[in-house]
C-alpha cells in the first residue's frame, strides 16, 4: 500500500515538473513572437508598408482547422479519461489530419499572396509580406514541435501506455497544441486588424 502511494506521488510530482517546463518553453515562445509583433508595429511607420494588404482566404481557412483541431483534441483527452480508447484513437489521428491541413493550407495562403503580385523575399518583395511570410514560418516551425509530439503521443497511445489514470503525455502534447492554437488566433487577429 505504502509503495503504490509513493508510486503515485512520484507520477504526481513528475507531472507538475514537466507541465512547469513546458509553461516556461511556451513563454520563451511567446516572448519570441511578441518581439516579431513589436517589430511589425515599428516597421508599419516606413513609407513602403502596405496599408491596404489583406490576408488570403485561406489563412481564414487555416484557422477555423487548427480551431477543429483543438476541439478534436480536447476530446481525445476526454475520451482516454474514460478509457474509450477507440474513439480516443479516431481523435487524436483527426487532430493530426486537421494540423496537416493547417499547414496545406498556410501555404495556400503564400500562393494567394504572390497571385495578388506581391513577394515574400527578392528584389521584388515588400516589407510586409516578408513580416507575415516570416512570423507565419516561425509560427509553422514551432507547430512542426506540436506535431513530433502528437506523433509521440499516437505511438504511445498504440502501445496502450495511457488510460484513465495515466493521461500526462496526451495532457502535456494537448497544451503544446492549445498554446499554438492561441499562437495562432493571435497572430490572425493582429495581421487582420493592425493594418
Amino acid at each position: 500500500m505504502g509503495t503504490n502511494n509513493s508510486y503515485k506521488e512520484n507520477e504526481t510530482q513528475k507531472g507538475k515538473t514537466y507541465k512547469m517546463l513546458l509553461i516556461f518553453g511556451m513563454i520563451s515562445i511567446l516572448m519570441i513572437f511578441a518581439g516579431l509583433t513589436s517589430a511589425y508595429v515599428v516597421s508599419k511607420t516606413r513609407p513602403d508598408w502596405l496599408s491596404d494588404f489583406k490576408l488570403p482566404v485561406a489563412f481564414s481557412v487555416s484557422t477555423a482547422l487548427l480551431l477543429l483541431s483543438s476541439v478534436t483534441f480536447i476530446l481525445a483527452k476526454r475520451a482516454i479519461k474514460k478509457d474509450n480508447r477507440s474513439l480516443t484513437t479516431m481523435m487524436l489521428w483527426a487532430t493530426l489530419v486537421l494540423g496537416i491541413l493547417f499547414v496545406v493550407f498556410q501555404f495556400k495562403g503564400f500562393n494567394e499572396v504572390i497571385a495578388e503580385g506581391y513577394y515574400f523575399t527578392g528584389s521584388e518583395s515588400n516589407i510586409t509580406t516578408s513580416f507575415l511570410y516570416i512570423v507565419v514560418i516561425v509560427h509553422l516551425a514551432h507547430l512542426l514541435g506540436g506535431f513530433i509530439s502528437l506523433l509521440y503521443v499516437i505511438y504511445n497511445h498504440y502501445k496502450q501506455k495511457y488510460n484513465a489514470s495515466q493521461t500526462l503525455g496526451i495532457e502535456l502534447s494537448a497544451m503544446y497544441w492549445h498554446f499554438m492554437d492561441f499562437i495562432w488566433i493571435y497572430l490572425f487577429l493582429f495581421f487582420y486588424f493592425y493594418k
